[in-house]
């Protein structure tokens, strides 16, 4: 089977279009490219439709949301076409159940589920809820028509093969989606539950099965391992991990992403010749995210921790720095030593869950340590005196005292430690030496450097235009 996809269809999709457009493509790769006309009209209409002239290039975006709402359409838009379905069985006399035809289209679930590193188990059975609720809305149509005596689309049936290719196209961008979400966040769940609670409305089902079907899908899981390089470039999508939080990496500003990672992220891509895909992670949960599978690569200023090397791989370094520290001009003085840090009337403000916070827990101990939940509001709470200094890289220090020039200073000169930049990626070493291939020039040619200091200027002059 050919995963190669149509030139037209393998654009450049970081956008919000093409963030749709990315997922309408993986479901021509799911399929093995053969595009239903449903498809191609959706990756038409997309591809049309109006940009202004400041989006011609499209913004990095978190591809998470985008990926949650398509599969609740696509849900409804399956249910919806079991009225077609519920017809021609009318008209056949055939029963609701049809055995063979729902163990073929899960065995089919499964192959497709094994192709792209998703649990064949767990797939299925998401998939099974959805065929049970089909079921039911079958039933309620054929209970309907013998109340009326009569079956209003009968009259100009639409024919069940044709139908049942629909439902095949739609069931395989249900999988494209979930090779961007599963296993589920919390966060994209909660929004993606209130969708399914009304589509579930509109279909007359009962007030459960909303619950029943997230609950299915909040087990559909990925397989640990497996050659994800050979599945990054059978499926065109490099899933790029970023927190969207540590400027001037990944910063994520009214749903737009920048940085000097997602430029390199989107370099890679090219490398490879894939689409990068964002997706949201944390510092708290990176870990979590790359034991679960979440992401092919993770781009946002990581450093290097035991934990995070003993589940997957760490490119070369591409970044040296250390921690330092920052806090309000005024109080340059008076943390301009490591050890006027830990002191009984001192604030630490923390970011939870990354190396900042790691220091602080084994160095401080007498002063007062805030976590705020929020990495891009830490620096504000020091500027309005609610915390009094933070032990943060070099580089963020640099970037903060420029944006705030007068107020914020780095008040140590040099480093508390010694730290390094590196792309945190899934335990495949083909993946890794690729990756390490196409850094190793980039390195050579300059281009982490460069794109460091165009960040820098960047979020500086955005900061002053406001």
């Amino acid at each position: 089977m050919s995963l190669n996809l149509d030139p037209n269809a393998h654009a450049v999709c970081s956008g919000r279009f093409g963030a749709m457009l990315v997922l309408v493509a993986a479901g021509c790769v799911i399929a093995g490219c053969v595009a239903t006309q449903a498809v191609q009209a959706d990756a038409a209409g997309i591809a049309n439709a109006p940009v202004s002239s400041a989006t011609r290039v499209p913004a990095a975006e978190f591809a998470d949301g985008q990926a949650a709402q398509s599969l609740v359409q696509v849900i409804d838009e399956r249910l919806t076409l079991m009225r077609d379905v519920a017809a021609a069985k009318w008209l056949s006399g055939a029963p609701i159940r049809d055995a063979a035809r729902e163990a073929d289209v899960l065995q089919r679930v499964a192959v497709r589920a094994e192709s792209l590193g998703l649990d064949a188990v767990t797939t299925q059975a998401f998939f099974a809820g959805q065929i049970g609720l089909a079921r039911d809305v079958q039933q309620r149509w054929h209970d309907e028509w013998k109340q009326a005596g009569h079956c209003a689309p009968c009259d100009d049936p639409a024919g069940l093969q044709a139908v049942r290719e629909r439902i095949d196209a739609a069931n395989e961008r249900q999988l494209a989606a979930l090779y961007l979400l599963a296993p589920l966040r919390d966060d994209t769940a909660a929004a993606a539950m209130v969708q399914m609670q009304a589509k579930v409305r509109r279909h007359e089902l009962p007030a459960d099965a909303s619950t029943e079907l997230m609950t299915a899908l909040r087990q559909v899981v990925r397989v640990a391992g497996g050659p994800v390089l050979d599945r990054v470039r059978a499926t065109h999508l490099l899933r790029v991990a970023t927190t969207g939080d540590y400027a001037p990496f990944s910063l994520d500003a009214n749903g737009h992403l920048s940085g000097a990672d997602i430029e390199l992220a989107r370099d890679l891509a090219t490398h490879l010749g894939v689409e990068p895909v964002f997706v949201r992670t944390s510092w708290p949960g990176l870990a979590d995210d790359l034991r679960a599978g979440r992401f092919d690569v993770a781009l946002s200023g990581i450093g290097y921790t035991e934990e995070r090397a003993a589940l997957g791989l760490y490119s070369a370094a591409y970044h040296y720095g250390g921690k330092t520290l920052i806090a309000r001009c005024a109080d340059r003085e008076r943390f301009d030593t490591p050890a006027e840090l830990d002191r009984p009337n001192v604030r630490v403000i923390v970011n939870p869950g990354g190396t900042n916070e790691r220091y602080v827990r084994e160095h401080v101990h007498q002063a007062q340590i805030v976590v705020h939940p929020d990495n891009r509001g830490v620096f504000a709470e020091i500027a309005a005196g609610r915390a009094d200094v933070m032990v943060t890289d070099d580089v963020e220090a640099e970037l903060q005292a420029r944006r705030r020039p007068g107020e914020l200073c780095r008040t140590y000169p040099g480093t508390l430690t010694r730290g390094e930049k590196r792309i945190l990626m899934a335990p495949d070493p083909a993946l890794q030496a690729v990756v390490d291939e196409w850094l190793a020039g980039a390195i050579a040619a300059g281009e982490p450097t460069r794109e460091l200091e165009r960040a820098m200027q960047a979020y500086v002059s955005d900061n002053q235009a406001h």
